[in-house]
């Protein structure tokens, strides 16, 4: 078991837990949640060592428990760690090397611990630059847990009744080309939703509201992993900075090269597009609680023109940079971002043989190791297999591959799995897919809510599987 020795059985762990533990923290699988109790590269083992695929773990970037990562931290911790106001080289070695990446004029760090904190200090730097206050924000949008993101993600507030949106929010069509307002058949679905947004900040004036910042994910998740489509935010930017806004390009699920043929996925937009803000977390510290705000020098300057210090007890510190500078090592020696392009290609190249056997599957999207599996009733109508979508993943549990399903109808099989998933993985996971989707044709020919009870299907899992992806927030 590799050095793990097991305090409780899992039974007195799970009791303990729902004793101590807030009960609005939830669990993966809560009708038979699994314990986990280490993990290597793209595999996570129980407590009886039993081998998961990790397809979904987007925080551990660069493969759990890599041993440089291990290595940095440790030596770090053996030497010292305190906070920012004393001058160390970790920090500015870092902060050089991660604006090496992003086009020139993105060339100013403020350094944080979740991507919460990154995206609630990009409001507040948006909102102290433009002296405005509204925000635009893309339906189905999640951007953190913090009492000001709840605020600008649709996909928390809708939750909360029909007085949830607060008057300064402003909710944008999801630029989704499959299920939204503007599809395939639109000759220029960029243009078309780009628009939309210069409706709604021409609407907003006229009320006499005045929007700080239009904020999205570069591809959203939460959203059913929704790649935009060309030339969309370019438009969007020109449009909001002429109404004196700045836009923030949320890059926590998507950033470190996980499209592959770029580091970020706001790069897939064009070198014409530069965001003022860039937001990052997740795969910044492979699981270590770092992240990162990085914008203009204009903007930084405005924001210390409040002449309000900001200061963050842990943001930055020694060990964390150590760990975030081993990361980008690891990406760069070990061909990552070449790995996504392969991989994420094989990957799709296999799930559209699924395509053509398999009607549930509507439209697969994706690019690199971001890939989303919408699955439908019928490809004409395109009504969302929500159900059936719930009973793929709880089969997959059982079967040993870990995945979720999210999207405005949780009907999007989502891949976003550590950077070292290679192509036994991605055949491993398809093929299981395949079974799982032949059983439920032969149960009844994908329709039927009964039909999967005849599998099994637990009755609690369509409540619990709307609360898979929970754990997966900033």
């Amino acid at each position: 078991m590799s050095g793990y020795v097991q305090v409780y059985e899992k039974s007195e762990t799970l009791r303990l837990r729902e004793k101590h533990v807030g009960p609005s923290c939830k669990l993966f699988f809560s009708s038979d949640p699994l314990k986990i109790v280490r993990a290597q590269g793209q595999y996570m083992y129980n407590e009886k060592d039993e081998r998961y695929l990790d397809c979904i773990n987007n925080v551990a970037h660069v493969g759990h428990c890599h041993p440089d990562v291990v290595q940095a931290a440790h030596k770090q911790m053996l030497l010292l760690n305190t906070n920012s106001r004393f001058l160390h080289d970790h920090m500015v070695c870092y902060a050089k090397r991660l604006t090496d990446t992003l086009p020139e004029k993105l060339s100013v760090c403020y350094f944080v611990n979740s991507g919460s904190e990154a995206n609630d200090l990009a409001l507040r730097l948006a909102r102290q630059h433009t002296g405005h206050e509204d925000v635009i924000t893309l339906d189905h949008a999640y951007h953190g847990h913090v009492t000001s993101l709840i605020d600008i993600s649709p996909y928390k507030f809708n939750r909360m009744g029909p007085d949830a949106k607060k008057e300064w929010v402003h909710v944008a069509s999801s630029p989704d080309t499959y299920r939204g307002k503007y599809r395939e058949d639109t000759a220029d679905p960029g243009t078309a939703y780009a628009n939309d947004v210069k409706e709604m900040l021409e609407q907003a004036h006229k009320k006499g509201r005045k929007i700080a910042a239009f904020v999205a994910e570069s591809m959203q998740s939460c959203g059913g992993q929704i790649i935009p489509p060309p030339g969309y935010f370019k438009q969007v930017a020109d449009h909001v900075r002429r109404a004196g806004g700045i836009f923030i390009a949320d890059e926590v699920q998507v950033g470190f090269g996980r499209v592959g043929s770029h580091f970020w996925a706001f790069q897939l937009q064009g070198e014409d597009f530069v965001p003022d803000i860039v937001t990052m977390g997740k795969p910044i510290g492979n699981g270590h609680p770092i992240s990162c705000v990085v914008t203009t020098r204009e903007v930084a300057d405005s924001f210390r023109a409040s002449g309000v210090e900001y200061f963050n007890t842990f943001g930055g510190n020694p060990v964390s940079c150590a760990i975030a500078l081993s990361v980008l090592d690891i990406i760069e020696k070990e061909n990552m971002r070449e790995n996504a392009v392969s991989t994420g290609r094989y990957l799709v190249e296999l799930l559209n043989e699924l395509k053509t056997r398999h009607e549930i599957i509507g439209d697969i999207r994706g690019q690199g190791l971001f890939v989303g599996v919408d699955l439908v009733k019928d490809r004409k109508s395109r009504a969302a297999a929500t159900a059936e979508a719930e009973h793929i993943i709880y089969r997959l549990k059982e079967e040993h591959v870990l995945l979720s399903a999210d999207g405005p109808y949780s009907n999007v099989l989502k891949f976003k799995p550590p950077m070292c998933f290679n192509r036994d993985d991605a055949k491993f996971a398809v093929n299981k897919i395949d079974q799982i989707l032949m059983e439920i044709t032969q149960a009844g020919k994908v329709t039927t809510l009964k039909a999967l009870k005849n599998l099994k299907m637990d009755s609690h899992q369509a409540q619990e599987s709307k609360l898979i992806h929970e754990n997966e927030s900033h």
